[in-house]
């Protein structure tokens, strides 16, 4: 099984796993991870406190881009995603752009304008914005607005950032720099300054993804940072109360762990908090044996769902035997979720900008879509998101999303 490092690197940064999931995902190892991550990160927002890990906004930006130099040929590209795949795709020239429509010209007007950045090595963004800024009054202020997806950023046209975004052909957020001798071998860097490396051009707004406290509010008062110190000592007692072996023992079993991961995530796409861990664990298990009654429905012959149902079988064993330590592990989910909450809450008072969800109703503030904890030594990292908000938001019909307009 890989270690949590090694996911990372693997997966190069386009996956990173919510805080709260490392319990059922990782086991023993992730649950530690999550607590510890957590008092990092209050650690950061207690004054004068020394800090063990960075921390980096996540933007809602769209599409995720890829720049810089081929390792094999030294020459600059532009690249999405598949940059890592076996046979990487990479456009080296605006004629090798073979992506469609408006998405296609996003990346042409990329390669215009970041070949003369003097990327060096392979940098990773989110594009914020090219041609589809819009000029817009909101509660009675002039704003130049951009939505690549969901959260509408806002800037004021008189402002010193909206004379410069005013100017800009492409606008993009850098978060992750790799080196290595082929797309295959990179390693990912995440949280450090990538801006200052780079060229300026009055054509190119960018930005560095690092969080910045320029409001100098952003700190914990005593009364807070003991809240959720308090939270993350239950979360610890709860953790050594069930038990190394019975943790393992549950994300070591995959098919379950993301068979719960999923029920879970119904919460959470529903913007509605999780319950107490008795009426979590008897939903789980009612939502389970409806989930499985369909799975064998979709196979046809008698041996294929005596199969189904053999497998469904042990894994409704698996809970039930389970279920005094699910239960716990679901309590101290909830003091992590608890936690993260407030940490998100304080970490949003340094917001760089307005922002909004355009609803059908009108504008809505919002906060930042999340944040990212690096460790500085160890170089694991796990998103912090207010997921009740932002996954709602994502999948409610009353946002208007960026790519709907």
């Amino acid at each position: 099984m890989l270690r949590f490092n090694d996911y990372l690197i693997e997966q190069k940064n386009t996956h990173m796993t919510h805080v709260e999931e490392l319990i059922f995902m990782k086991g023993v190892q992730g649950t530690r991870q999550a607590i510890e991550f957590l008092r990092d990160v209050r650690d950061t927002l207690v004054s004068n406190a020394k800090s063990k890990v960075n921390i980096t906004v996540k933007w809602d930006g769209a599409p995720a881009i890829f720049a810089g130099t081929d390792p094999s040929d030294g020459k600059f590209f532009v690249a999405k995603k598949g940059i890592f795949n076996k046979n990487p795709k990479v456009y080296k020239s605006e004629s090798e752009i073979d992506v469609g429509g408006e998405l296609g010209e996003k990346f042409k007007t990329a390669f215009r304008n970041f070949k003369d950045l003097g990327i060096k090595g392979v940098i990773q963004g989110d594009l914020m914005f090219t041609n589809d800024i819009k000029s817009e009054k909101i509660d009675g202020i002039s704003y130049y607005t951009f939505q690549p997806n969901t959260i509408v950023y806002a800037v004021e046209k008189n402002s010193p950032l909206g004379k410069t975004i005013s100017k800009a052909e492409i606008g993009i957020v850098w978060h992750t720099s790799y080196s290595g001798n082929s797309f295959e071998d990179m390693k990912a860097s995440f949280g450090k300054p990538i801006v200052p490396k780079l060229r300026k051009s009055s054509k190119v707004w960018m930005d560095d993804a690092t969080y910045r406290d320029v409001s100098g509010t952003a700190t914990f008062t005593d009364k807070e940072s003991k809240q959720v110190t308090k939270l993350l000592s239950n979360a610890g007692t709860k953790f050594k109360r069930i038990g190394a072996r019975i943790i393992n023992d549950i994300s070591r079993n995959e098919e379950f762990s993301k068979l719960f991961t999923t029920f879970n995530n119904t919460y959470v796409r529903a913007g509605t908090p999780f319950p107490n861990p008795g009426k979590h664990l008897k939903e789980f298990l009612k939502w389970m044996d409806n989930r499985m009654d369909k799975d064998v429905e979709k196979v046809k012959t008698q041996a294929a769902k005596q199969k189904v149902k053999n497998k469904n079988r042990n894994l409704q064993l698996f809970a039930m035997t389970k279920g005094a330590a699910l239960a716990g592990l679901l309590s101290l989910m909830n003091d992590v979720v608890n936690a993260k909450k407030m940490i998100i809450d304080k970490l949003n008072q340094a917001n760089r900008m307005p922002m909004f969800l355009r609803t059908v109703n009108g504008f809505k503030i919002t906060d930042q879509e999340g944040f990212v904890a690096i460790d500085k030594l160890k170089g694991g990292a796990v998103k912090l998101v207010n997921r009740l908000e932002f996954s709602k938001a994502n999948f409610s019909p009353d946002i208007i999303k960026g790519w709907q307009k």
